[in-house]
């Protein structure tokens, strides 16, 4: 089966992830990636009866979860406050608590950011994610969960190597990446070769399309990545079943997923459907 995971971003104002889910699920989609973010999926707002009654309607609807995507936004597992770093670890806690609550194998986070004015050096800003993730990994394997870096132009680890650096330093196989190949794109990274080269540290593939003027993530085709070379690396390397459709676009969603499959059909890329 080559199915692809389809990223419910472009509902976060307008449906509970759950209800964007049921939506999805009737136009054949069946595997999921949810952001999370208030009032889309958000840990406090989803008392323990809420999760089992969502649970049994992902059962209902044959539908998984694959990842939860913690957010980078209000979250720093790199901020030189201690008691802020505390703040995010207890949020991404509360995430991976609600992935084990519905059997969701991984969780992507942010490795953190720096002021962009007299930053910290970089090498106190990775002392402080790494002092994070010392507490936080463990609660991952309990929680039968990955914790998987995302690639972002804004975080102080921008590149494949900055985060495949950071994965052979960790060196455990729950901490790995999630590779956003119009993140990579924007910042003039050749998503392809980049994939090639650091496959073995890479557990899921985002992929949409983006220019290098603006940071988009927008449909297959209207930007700069090169959608046959990606399609055949990720033939070689990850397989389709772990590359997440995350184009954004609040308008139609359904109809924008329906004609990004077809355009990553008429790219040679192998889809079920």
């Amino acid at each position: 089966m080559n199915s692809m995971i389809i990223n419910t971003f472009s509902y976060l104002w307008s449906a509970k992830a759950i209800d964007a889910i049921a939506e999805l699920v009737d136009n054949g989609y069946k595997t999921f990636e949810v952001p999370v973010s208030s009032p889309h999926c958000w840990p406090d707002e989803l008392p323990e009866s809420e999760r089992t009654a969502i649970k049994a309607r992902l059962n209902q609807y044959g539908a998984k979860i694959r990842s939860l995507n913690a957010g980078g936004y209000d979250v720093n597992l790199a901020s030189p406050g201690a008691n802020m770093r505390r703040k995010s670890f207890d949020h991404i806690k509360s995430v991976i608590e609600l992935a084990a609550d519905w059997g969701v194998p991984e969780v992507v986070i942010s490795p953190g950011t720096r002021r962009p004015m007299i930053s910290p050096s970089l090498e106190n800003t990775y002392g402080w994610m790494y002092e994070s993730l010392e507490s936080l990994i463990p609660l991952a394997k309990q929680g039968g969960t990955r914790l998987l870096f995302e690639n972002t132009p804004y975080c102080f680890t921008p590149t494949i190597q900055d985060l495949a650096g950071v994965v052979s330093t960790i060196n455990d196989p729950s901490v790995k990446i999630v590779y956003d190949v119009a993140n990579a794109a924007y910042i003039e990274e050749d998503p392809v070769a980049s994939l090639r080269e650091h496959h073995e540290s890479i557990g899921l593939v985002h992929i949409s399309d983006t220019g290098t003027d603006t940071w988009g993530h927008d449909p297959i085709g209207t930007g700069v990545i090169d959608w046959d070379g990606l399609g055949s690396v990720v033939r070689d390397t990850c397989g389709v079943n772990n590359v997440v459709l995350e184009i954004i676009r609040e308008e139609k969603p359904v109809q924008e997923f329906a004609k990004a499959m077809q355009d990553l059909k008429n790219h040679g890329w192998e889809l079920e459907g």
